[in-house]
């Protein structure tokens, strides 16, 4: 299994920074991995639920950057999918 969760970490504190400048569109998290992981209930690749997927169209920007804060923590887990201990 990939470990995505530091190239997701990046792109969130990248994205999050970048808000608090200038809002403007916020673009998904997804990595077209697309695999649930059974144990955590997170995408192996996004680290987002199900319904956080789901819902992702018809979010405002508001509530876009309060998921990527959610998989900017995450990211940060030992017990994310896509390994075990701190993000390489």
């Amino acid at each position: 299994m990939t470990d995505y969760r530091a190239q997701l970490l990046e792109q969130a504190r990248t994205l999050l920074e970048a808000a608090r400048v200038s809002p403007g569109p916020v673009r998904s998290p997804c990595l077209s991995v697309c695999r649930m992981d059974p144990a955590s209930g997170l995408c192996e690749g996004c680290l987002r639920t199900l319904g956080e997927i789901g819902d992702w169209s018809d979010l405002d920007t508001r509530e876009r950057l309060a998921v990527w804060a959610r998989i900017e923590q995450r990211a940060q887990s030992p017990d994310a999918p896509g390994g075990h201990g701190a993000p390489a």
